[in-house]
């Protein structure tokens, strides 16, 4: 039995009974498809496409897809889009809560994909309502039933979000439900500074950056040697690589090497919120890290065949 005011209970074989909740972006995303560059100052003739999207839904969105726990999911949107963004995080198997701001406009990001080989993205983004989660959108009954809370990294870069970060980081440290984080985004990590972020991200348990991120973040140019270092600060890391795969690296030691599966790329977008899901959702039925490292390369090849962040609806 579950102790009051604890964690969920792991099972008999390791895995958690519990749900994962996920917190952070919920966005718009207007997908642009275009092939070579942009032509300034005149027409680029594109494919255009309206999807729900945000780093923190999608992560959630992959880890419901993946099987295993309940998943949850709370963010904060405008009153334009929210009713739209329910539906489509329940058609996946989310459970929503999203908080409605009064002020501003759900976020939404324009996503240029360049439909060449690599299928590489740029974002435009504006964050609207997404990073204004503040510690009055926080109650402590949000981790009842909670194994595990996993933080999108674009809530460190505004105040009110900041503030709302460390208040559940409390609240999830006194009830030891263990905390992951992705760092989200290079450029605005340059923008937050380094130092800020390791003070910021203190107390989790693991860490899910890019190769660049882990490189920024350490300031080291070998992505091995970078999740090494950052495995001595947070418990765990698991640095995703794209189609190089992922590293696992413990206590200051890379301790697996994970290839990528091999995939034809059509939309990287959301590539790395597809692993973290369905690492996260592994990680809760009791696996080891490595092998939960496994089925998030496969989650990652799997969402770049398809356009967008998510995975196909449920059902």
């Amino acid at each position: 039995m579950r102790a009051e005011g604890a964690g969920a209970e792991a099972g008999d074989d390791g895995s958690s009974s519990g749900a994962l909740l996920v917190v952070g972006d919920v966005i718009t995303d207007i997908v642009a498809r275009h092939r070579g560059p942009l032509a300034a100052g005149t027409d680029t003739v594109s494919a255009i496409r309206t999807l729900p999207g945000g780093a923190g839904a999608n992560v959630a969105c992959w880890a419901a897809h993946w099987g295993g726990p309940e998943v949850r999911m709370l963010g904060r949107v405008g009153a334009d889009a929210v009713a739209w963004h329910e539906r489509e995080l329940a058609a996946r198997g989310v459970r929503p809560r999203l908080v409605v701001d009064p002020e501003a406009p759900t976020g939404t990001v324009i996503c240029l994909v360049d439909t060449g080989a690599a299928a590489e993205r740029t974002f435009l983004t504006d964050s609207g309502a997404a990073i204004r989660l503040d510690p009055g959108d926080w109650s402590d009954a949000l981790l009842d039933g909670v194994a595990r809370l996993h933080l999108s990294g674009y809530l460190l870069f505004s105040a009110p979000s900041r503030a709302f970060v460390e208040v559940a980081l409390a609240s999830a440290r006194a009830r030891g439900v263990p905390v992951s984080l992705d760092p989200a985004s290079v450029g605005f990590l340059r923008k937050l500074g380094i130092d800020r972020f390791l003070t910021l991200v203190e107390g989790v348990d693991v860490l899910l950056p890019s190769r660049d991120e882990a490189c920024l973040l350490t300031g080291l140019p070998d992505v091995e040697d970078a999740a090494a270092k950052l495995s001595r600060q947070v418990p765990l890391v698991v640095a995703k690589q794209g189609a190089d795969g992922a590293l696992v690296a413990r206590g200051g030691t890379v301790t697996a090497r994970l290839p990528a599966v091999p995939a034809t790329p059509v939309d990287t977008t959301g590539a790395g919120d597809a692993f973290t899901g369905a690492f996260l959702a592994t990680l809760l039925t009791g696996a080891e890290p490595e092998d939960a490292a496994r089925e998030g390369c496969r989650a990652g090849a799997k969402s770049i065949e398809r356009v967008g962040g998510r995975p196909p609806a449920s059902g």
